[in-house]
């Protein structure tokens, strides 16, 4: 009877030891979306467990409507172990996609977290030369066309937050959270506030978001980004009246859309436009009203317009 006792005993142990063992779920992390265009965008994911068994399969699944999945979505089958690199081609211009990595093994098919992204305008627009001699778009990111005059509210277009690409945030009617993003693309379209200090959208701060047509979230069309305050200056420097007056009448045609804190405003009196340059805390744009024009400096929270120039 003592044999029998420490034989079940030991199958006992065992049997425990075994039972904890066999956790076979994968877990995974989506990566960040970079070299964002208007057809194409590069991610890939990170495994951190296979779960004890072999990967048959991993990739990134992508769609235009949220929870996407291998069965329901388009997908890729990449190379690699536990880290990949997924380069996604063939997507539609200025088009809202949800993407997330996933795993297969033996036990199932595992994802990672989603991310959302909005594909860049396609190039199929028209352009003015400036005074300068520098090319850019003839209207504001959002407007519906060139503006006819300074008040013109169909060429006021998006207020974007400094640094975010075209994720809904900067339409005039998004709704504002207090929640700042840890993360390059937060993922939702609310436009972010924290309540204090109203600084930035993102925890830690990120400069590099807007330098170039290859920043992370650069929302301009293939080939176009933010202009530097440099570029803003050189602009000012040609306007026949260094006001709103003469931002109109200015090749750029640039209208007094207004900007957002927690409400819109300034909105038929005033305008701010994005550069690419920080300066701090703050990044540095250009604000045009009745009374004159000058370049300044904001935090990275505030809504403004956008002017892209071509690269």
């Amino acid at each position: 009877m003592k044999n029998i006792l420490i034989i079940c005993s030991l199958l006992f142990v065992f049997s425990c030891d075994k039972k904890q063992d066999v956790n076979t779920q994968i877990t995974l992390t989506t990566t960040d979306i970079s070299a964002l265009t208007s057809n194409s965008v590069t991610t890939g994911g990170n495994i951190t467990s296979s779960g004890g068994i072999n990967i048959t399969a991993k990739g990134v699944v992508w769609s235009t409507s949220n929870n996407p999945t291998i069965l329901l979505s388009t997908k890729t089958n990449d190379a690699g172990t536990t880290s990949f690199t997924s380069n996604i081609t063939g997507l539609n211009a200025d088009t809202k996609y949800f993407i997330r990595a996933y795993a297969t093994n033996q036990s199932g098919t595992y994802y990672g977290n989603e991310i959302s992204f909005t594909t860049r305008i396609a190039g199929s627009f028209t352009t003015v030369t400036s005074a300068n001699g520098k090319v850019w778009m003839d209207r504001n990111l959002g407007a519906s066309k060139v503006a006819t005059s300074i008040t013109d509210t169909s060429a006021y277009g998006d207020l974007y937050q400094w640094g975010r690409g075209s994720d809904q945030h900067q339409s005039r009617k998004s709704i504002t959270i207090a929640t700042q993003s840890s993360t390059d693309v937060p993922g939702n379209a609310n436009f972010i506030l924290p309540n204090t200090p109203l600084t930035d959208w993102r925890s830690p701060a990120n400069v590099n978001l807007w330098q170039g047509v290859n920043g992370i979230n650069n929302p301009c069309p293939t080939g176009f980004r933010l202009p530097t305050e440099a570029e803003w200056n050189a602009e000012l420097s040609s306007w026949t009246t260094k006001n709103a007056d003469g931002a109109f009448a200015s090749p750029l045609k640039l209208t007094i859309a207004g900007s957002r804190e927690i409400t819109i405003n300034g909105a038929g009196t005033s305008g701010s436009y994005w550069s690419s340059t920080i300066s701090g805390d703050g990044s540095r744009y250009l604000n045009i009203s009745s009374a004159g024009s000058f370049v300044l400096t904001h935090n990275r929270s505030y809504g403004g317009s956008i002017r892209c120039i071509k690269e």
